[in-house]
């Protein structure tokens, strides 16, 4: 008999209810809810299948790995500001010492030890290859109904860059103005949307700016906002499952981020529908998700000319008559869960407290969030 992915997490969840926890309490003695859900996110992603103890190589053998990056789960799932914080709460937490990996105080690493463990972390991609593993094992073979994609600023402690006024030779030899009668015309070089459409996913995420700088946007109140730091872009399945995510810089506009997303999650997860936000009503964008075999569902952007509006309007005008919602509609307002992720990355996993720098680095700060959070997340669909 064939076991199904919802039947191989009901069967983990019961015995981690009925084998994990008993055996946690009785050697760490009593838990707290933050020890139960570290515990419970740490036997879902297994992360000691991608954490060699000792990757070999000439010098001192990298100890401790394991037990630090299970550590920088913790620092995630309790929500601590800094690794200092979190080195304080490790040396007077007995259970979560221990669950970490370290018996006794005088076990745990320097500081500057957690620091370099961080940065081959960021170097190798860890959280991203774990947040993968964890999608592929749990959601590849599901149905998804919708993912739901946007973007959230991400502010850094780091001055932004300063892109340099560069002249390309196509430019120096427009001359201002309209051109005379019978002068041939340049031709306009090719949008960051119209190259995607002929680049691979590698291709396309190489070309994305990633360094920091300045970005800006309308809040919900229509003021606007603007920040230093990164804009991280995510793709969302219905259950609040995060499935594939994208930093880059603050500046770069939401659109040019939804061909790779929309590539990279059609790589992991089967779903039907992609939910997207006026920011993302572009011809391409619309062709592109249309070629990966999903239905994508874009609000309206106000820049349409003035037959697409008159349409727009007369549609909406004969719906009223009718007082009938489109199954679009209905499945448009799951849009926003996308933006429940957002709110939860930053108020419980630490999304709010970057203290690193550079792209890498805060990159995977964030996905040691987004690991715990999808892992948490998948644990209350299974309950």
């Amino acid at each position: 008999m064939q076991i199904t992915v919802p039947g191989l997490l009901n069967q983990f969840h019961r015995i981690m209810q009925g084998v994990l926890f008993p055996v946690l309490q009785e050697q760490l003695g009593p838990l707290s809810d933050k020890h139960r859900q570290l515990a419970a996110v740490l036997s879902m992603i297994e992360i000691e299948g991608l954490v060699a103890s000792w990757p070999g190589g000439v010098g001192r053998p990298a100890r401790h790995r394991r037990a630090i990056a299970r550590a920088f789960v913790a620092k995630a799932v309790f929500n601590l500001n800094a690794t200092r914080q979190l080195l304080d709460r490790l040396s007077v937490d007995v259970s979560l010492r221990r669950i970490c990996g370290w018996e006794s105080r005088r076990e745990i690493p320097h500081e500057s030890q957690f620091s370099r463990a961080f940065a081959e972390f960021a170097a190798s991609e860890l959280p991203q290859r774990l947040h993968e593993a964890l999608i592929q094992a749990t959601q590849q073979e599901r149905l998804i109904g919708h993912i739901s994609r946007d973007s959230t600023e991400i502010e850094a402690r780091e001055k932004p860059l300063r892109t340099p006024v560069s002249i390309t030779p196509a430019k120096s030899m427009r001359k201002r103005g309209r051109p005379k009668k019978g002068e041939p015309s340049l031709p306009p070089e090719p949008t960051r949307l119209e190259r995607q459409a002929g680049m691979t996913l590698e291709q396309m995420l190489d070309d994305l700016p990633r360094a920091s700088n300045v970005g800006s946007k309308k809040n919900s109140q229509g003021y606007k906002e603007t920040w230093v730091g990164y804009k991280l872009h995510l793709d969302v399945a219905d259950g609040q499952i995060p499935i594939s995510c994208i930093l880059t810089s603050a500046s770069l506009h939401d659109s040019q981020a939804a061909i790779p997303l929309a590539r990279m999650t059609a790589q992991r997860v089967t779903h039907l529908y992609d939910l997207m936000d006026s920011a993302y009503d572009a011809r391409l964008i619309h062709e592109q998700v249309l070629s990966l075999g999903q239905i994508p569902i874009i609000d309206a952007h106000p820049r349409r000319d003035a037959a697409q509006k008159a349409e727009l309007q007369a549609e909406e005008k004969r719906r009223k008559l009718l007082n009938f919602n489109f199954a679009e509609d209905v499945r448009y307002r799951e849009r926003t869960a996308v933006e429940r992720v957002n709110a939860r990355l930053k108020d419980e996993f630490g999304g709010r407290t970057v203290r690193v720098r550079g792209n890498a680095k805060v990159m995977c700060h964030l996905m040691f969030g987004i690991v715990a959070l999808a892992a948490d997340q998948i644990l209350r669909l299974i309950t």
